[in-house]
């Protein structure tokens, strides 16, 4: 069993609204329904084995505001009361608040330290462990190829903005208007080739040994998931990869606050998990996902329905 938890979004900061204006953020009470969260799972019998938070853990005006270390600090506190793994996906607000050189060196970078586990780019945070026998996580980078997070004169950010600016001639990169392709907005990302050639050989020993795979990051990677904003922008490069193997069982993200679930053709779960951050105070946004050999339930409290994933 495992708790799940996505876009907590953490400011010490009045309530405010989305970039739209039209829906109300509770930067502050965000925390209160982390704490509920952590209580909980701490209370769950039998006893949880990790928990998986899924990106957007603090939200981007806490740069503005001089404030990211300190917020950082007091979500990590939270979830350090936790007697288990938290394992972190990489999302946009991370990046706006903190470099990906600077990631490294927080408590966020769950990538394990020899990096054997990972790509061999160790800024890249992807990374797989085996949380039971038979059973493997995968933490994905959804912003491996991203001009957030990286240096405007480096390489890695030239290539992006290149791939960015072939689809999306917008003034406001952020804006999907008028695109054939609507996902492709500065505020997703998508895989480098490296991350996805590692994905795959990943996928080919959890074949050869009869694993079921869970893989996580923070967007999105199926368009029946999402919004058809909040995707990677080449999902169909790492769906393409999973659909090669047999082994992957589910794919859990954040990113679109109101949540999406589908099954695709292959029999995959997507599930998309709704954001803490517009999560009214008397309710929450978080699950427990209970692993079977032939399904995977989730017991979702407020926003979060239950839900059974049948393999």
């Amino acid at each position: 069993a495992f708790g799940v938890i996505a876009d907590i979004q953490f400011a010490d900061a009045e309530d405010g609204h989305d970039f739209f204006g039209c829906r109300r953020r509770y930067y502050r009470h965000s925390l209160r329904l982390l704490q509920e969260a952590v209580r909980a799972w701490a209370g769950e019998s039998p006893p949880i084995d990790f928990v998986l938070q899924l990106g957007d853990s603090i939200d981007g005006q806490n740069a503005r505001r001089g404030e990211a270390e300190s917020a950082l600090q007091k979500v990590l506190e939270v979830l350090g009361q936790l007697s288990v793994p938290v394992h972190h996906a990489w999302g946009n607000h991370e990046l706006y608040n903190f470099s990906r050189a600077r990631l490294v060196h927080t408590g966020l970078y769950s990538r394990p330290a020899q990096g054997s586990d990972g790509p061999a780019d160790t800024e890249c945070h992807a990374y797989h462990c085996s949380p039971a026998p038979r059973l493997r996580l995968v933490v994905l980078d959804a912003y491996d190829t991203s001009t957030l997070g990286v240096e405007p004169g480096s390489l890695r950010y030239q290539e992006a903005l290149r791939v960015l600016r072939k689809k999306n001639p917008n003034d406001d990169l952020n804006s999907p208007e008028g695109l054939k392709e609507p996902h492709f907005v500065a505020f997703n990302g998508g895989f480098s080739q490296g991350q996805l050639d590692w994905f795959d050989e990943v996928l080919k020993f959890s074949d050869e040994n009869g694993e079921k795979v869970i893989v996580m990051a923070h967007v999105p990677i199926h368009p029946s998931a999402s919004n058809g904003v909040c995707l990677a922008w080449n999902y169909e490069a790492a769906l393409s990869v999973i659909y090669s193997h047999r082994c992957v069982v589910c794919v859990l993200a954040g990113h679109l606050h109101d949540g999406a679930y589908c099954q695709d053709c292959h029999g995959v779960h997507h599930l998309t998990l709704d954001g803490v951050i517009e999560t009214p105070p008397d309710s929450n946004a978080f699950g427990t996902i209970y692993v079977y050999e032939d399904k995977m339930v989730l017991k979702g409290r407020g926003r979060i329905p239950d839900r059974v994933m049948h393999f």
